[in-house]
């Protein structure tokens, strides 16, 4: 007898932290109330609404949420819907691809709204999302493919090393990882052993806890997913960032990306880190294994983007 589904997850990470101790005064069944009104009120607009020009699809623990408030600061981006909620990504393609494209496009500004805007600024406006989760999923790309035909994506790779130990820092911070660092890494193979196949088999219901959450090893071979990324879209469409540029040249990095969306130069007063965790330094020897462990999987990556990557 197969095992029910687990239930999806509500997303902290969906919504900024300069929002969450306001909302945490908020009474739970009143915030209920208004996440019902809302939504209703997209759905009922949702005719009426645009699809999204641009994704940033990863990856995990890679400045995707810096990232995505940067360009949500820039003046010719909408905010998703409702503005007030700051809305990083519905986890559409991912996560709730059974709710339908009704329900996606509920998320997002109205044409109305994207035309009052080309006519009083004399600039193109756009709207988008950001899910890390997207260019991991074994079938949210291929879905993206099909269902936005001339979206843009945007990726931000880090040294997978230090992504990994980043990831497992924030899965115990977010009360859902109890094993120790190398216990982790040896449990993923059993944990994420199948699962791959029963999100593909069980779609579009099927939620795997462990593959969206647990994945640190396999997480970092960005070679497979650029694979599929690069197979799906033409290179026109595909910005691959390097995150450790982005950290060190926030405004130089977002001019790339800027000029990828088509979007204007913004001069940003200031580019503040966001979802940075406190956490000690990863072992030299475990650095030191972890490295060879990638090795083949950055050359590769290096072979795709055709440049190196400068990590080891």
């Amino acid at each position: 007898m197969s095992t029910p589904n687990p239930p999806k997850p509500v997303r902290q990470e969906e919504v900024p932290s300069r929002l969450r101790s306001v909302k945490k005064k908020v009474p739970t069944p009143v915030k209920a109330l208004a996440r019902q009104a809302t939504r209703a009120a997209g759905l009922a607009t949702a005719s009426r609404r645009t699809d999204p020009d641009f994704l940033v699809v990863g990856t995990k623990r890679g400045g995707t949420t810096s990232l995505w408030n940067y360009l949500v600061d820039h003046p010719d981006v909408l905010p998703m819907f409702p503005a007030a909620q700051e809305i990083k990504s519905p986890h559409y393609f991912d996560i709730h691809y059974d709710r339908g494209r009704r329900w996606y496009r509920s998320h997002f500004p109205t044409e109305a709204e994207r035309a009052r805007h080309e006519r009083r600024t004399g600039h193109r406006a756009l709207a988008g999302e950001a899910s890390p989760y997207y260019m991991f999923h074994p079938l949210a790309p291929q879905r993206i493919a099909a269902d936005l035909p001339d979206v843009r994506l945007v990726v931000s790779l880090r040294n997978p090393v230090e992504r990994i130990w980043s990831h497992y820092h924030e899965r115990v911070a977010g009360h859902t990882e109890t094993l120790s660092f190398d216990a982790a890494l040896e449990a993923e193979p059993g944990r994420l052993g199948g699962e791959a196949e029963r999100i593909v088999s069980d779609a579009p219901r099927y939620y795997s806890h462990h593959h969206d959450l647990s994945s640190y090893l396999a997480r970092g071979h960005y070679d497979e997913q650029l694979r599929v990324l690069t197979d799906l879209f033409p290179p026109h469409r595909l910005l691959v960032l390097r995150a450790e540029d982005f950290y060190a040249d926030p405004a130089a990095e977002l001019a790339k990306v800027c000029a990828h969306l088509g979007l204007r130069l913004h001069g940003a007063d200031a580019f503040p880190q966001y979802n940075k965790l406190p956490r000690s330094s990863l072992p030299e020897e475990a650095r030191a294994r972890l490295e060879d462990y990638y090795r083949p999987h950055v050359r590769a990556t290096e072979e795709i983007l055709g440049r190196d990557l400068g990590w080891f």
